[in-house]
Order: C-alpha cells, then structure tokens, then sequence
C-alpha cells in the first residue's frame, strides 16, 4: 500500500516541479522588469519551491528504488520525514531573505509598474492553486514529505496573495511601500510554518 501511494506522490510532485519551474521563470523576469518587490519575492520563494518540491520528488525516487533492492535494511519511511524537515529548513531561509529585502526596499522605495506585476501576481496565485489540488492529501493519509511539498505550495499562493494586496493597495494608495509590507507579513507566517514542518519531522526522525 506505502509502495502505491508513494508512487502515486512521485507522480504529483513531480507535475508541480515541472509547473512551478515555469512559472518561477516568468515571476522572476517580470519582478525585475517592473521592479516589485512583492513580485520578486513571490518568484524567489517559488524558486525555492522548485528546490524543495524537486527534493520531494528525488526523496519518492529514492524510497521506490530503495524499498526494491534487498541490501536495504532501513526504514525507508524515514527518508520522506527527512526530505519534509531539509524543506522546512529551506522555506525558513528563504522567508529570511524575503524579510531582509522587503525591508531593504522600505528604507530605498524604488518605481513599480504596478498593473503589469498584479496581473502576474494573479497568474502566479492560479498556478499555485493548481498545485494545491494537485498536492491535497488525506492528513491521515499523507506522509511529512507530501506535506512539505503542500506546505510550500500553499506558502507560496500566501505570498502571491500578500503581492497582490500589497502592490493594489500601493497603487491606490501611492503608497510605495505597501509594496514590501505585504513581503514582510508573508515571510514572517511563512517562517511560522517552516518551524511546524521541522519540529513535525524532527519529531518522525527521532521517533518520538
């Protein structure tokens, strides 16, 4: 049963790796193009999605091609708990960085095309939503490597979700830096999660 859902995961991260990538590509061209912070940040964090996503992947590889071969005495189940705490860990860097430059950005306001980030915002926010679908397990069901993969997902639509708020509420506004606020308040419910994901799996790890 493990073997069958461990596969049916493979197959799901993997589509999400794939989709993220593309999407990561264009958030990052476009935020620098009209020079958002929200945007930048909302591309940055879904490279990282490319990263720790892509590790989950490799971590249903691994376990399958582990679990086939009969010099492996291990519990290969601990292998997903540790792919689910190396991306907390990853998520908790990158909502770091994304505060140090929100804040940078508050202190050094710079000019935004507004209407061109929000509308990529947008399509940044819809393909995250799809990931969720895609990702959405059973709690019962789920092992912490799907639930890392989901958590970042979920973290990065929160952060496509702050930009848009944010750079609208600039543009209305002409409030500059609404822009990075929005940055701040995503990383710091961001780092929140990661420290839940890590304690979770450390606690798997540990057996405790």
């Amino acid at each position: 049963m493990n073997a069958e859902k461990n596969f049916k995961y493979e197959r799901k991260t993997l589509m999400v790796v794939i989709l993220t990538a593309i999407t990561m590509a264009v958030e990052i061209f476009f935020g620098l193009k009209t020079n958002s912070m929200a945007l930048l940040a909302d591309g940055i964090h879904m490279g990282s999605h490319v990263l720790a996503i892509g590790m989950s992947w490799l971590a249903y590889v691994f376990v399958r091609k582990v679990s086939a071969s009969s010099h492996f005495e291990g519990n290969s189940q601990k292998i997903l708990s540790l792919s689910g705490y190396s991306s907390g860990l990853i998520l908790l860097i990158f909502a770091t960085v994304i505060l140090a430059e929100a804040f940078k950005r508050i202190l050094a306001p710079a000019v935004i095309n507004f209407r061109e980030a929000i509308l990529v915002a947008i399509i940044g926010l819809l393909v995250n939503i799809a990931s969720a679908f895609l990702l959405h397990h059973k709690e019962k069901e789920g092992d912490n490597n799907i639930r890392a993969a989901y958590v970042h997902v979920i973290a990065d639509a929160l952060t496509s979700i702050t930009a848009i708020i944010g750079l609208t509420a600039a543009l209305t506004f002409n409030i500059i830096w609404l822009d990075a606020l929005g940055g701040i308040l995503g990383s710091i419910v961001i780092a929140r999660w990661s420290l839940t994901l890590m304690r979770d799996s450390g606690k798997a790890l540990l057996d405790m």
